[in-house]
């Protein structure tokens, strides 16, 4: 049955979030559940029963391939609810993903931005074909983003402003990397380098310092390359990290700043 149902009150459908991995993973996450909130979604903890439950997954390591494993089982055990896994393991083994029983939908680092679009979609495919089949429950339909070598825009996620219950707040900046190390799948799971404009950067942290934050952490898959071969934003419009990094420092308010994932071989005279 449904959750909170109490007579005659329309009860919010509820959405829960399990993040695996890395702070663009906890940005991204946090950007998404901001997307359901718009929807008229709850967001609700993991641990309380959920109509929807994502698990965003990492996979630099086989460890991280099967804890991500372990927990989509684990939301898979509430058979009325519709289970996403989006996020690295998922773009880079989405047949293996797919094979979980209980997976409803996969999504990987791919078309993010229409996410409760296409879990609505889902949700009344399934709905009219379980109508059809007269009340038999139906085997999930996967639906693999296939979306080729296109690697979403840096924004697809959009922007996450709340942080609830803490003081330092993520800011996503750059994504992608092209280092191919030969033990590192995230080439392949979030593909080329794309940066932030510098603007938007200094004008999306103003707004977090607004909001409250004092501490802001400026998140990248590899931030040392901020700037560098962005296919949407020249480096003349972003500059390098170094001078990202004095901007930021001038905003008003702002007592801390941390930088995330950065490789020793990024870090310059400048820099520090």
């Amino acid at each position: 049955g449904s959750p909170n149902k109490s007579p005659g009150v329309l009860r919010l459908p509820t959405v829960a979030f399990h993040t695996l991995g890395c702070k663009v993973n906890q940005y991204e996450s946090e950007a998404l559940a901001e997307q359901f909130r718009q929807h008229g979604y709850e967001v609700v903890s993991f641990e309380e029963q959920a109509d929807i439950y994502v698990i965003n997954t990492c996979t630099v390591t086989n460890v991280s391939d099967r804890k991500s494993r372990n927990l989509i089982r684990r939301a898979a055990e509430h058979e009325e609810a519709i289970v996403v896994v989006t996020g690295c393991y998922a773009q880079t083994e989405p047949q293996e993903v797919a094979a979980i029983p209980g997976v409803d939908l996969v999504i990987g680092t791919q078309g993010r931005g229409q996410l409760v679009a296409q879990i609505e979609a889902y949700r009344d495919r399934t709905a009219k074909a379980a109508q059809q089949q007269e009340g038999q429950r139906q085997q999930s339909i996967i639906s693999v983003s296939a979306l080729g070598n296109r690697f979403e825009d840096l924004e697809a996620t959009g922007f996450a402003g709340r942080f609830a219950g803490r003081t330092r707040a993520t800011l996503k900046i750059q994504e992608g990397c092209r280092q191919f190390c030969s033990y590192c799948k995230v080439p392949y799971a979030r593909g080329p380098l794309r940066s932030m404009a510098k603007k938007l950067v200094i004008e999306r942290a103003g707004t977090l310092v607004e909001a409250g934050f004092k501490e802001i952490v400026l998140a990248g898959i590899h931030l040392g390359l901020y700037g560098c071969g962005s296919e949407a934003t020249s480096p003349a419009s972003s500059g390098p990290l170094s001078e990202l990094v004095r901007a930021v420092m001038d905003i008003p308010g702002l007592v801390r700043l941390r930088l995330s994932s950065l490789e020793p071989m990024d870090v310059d005279a400048q820099l520090i």
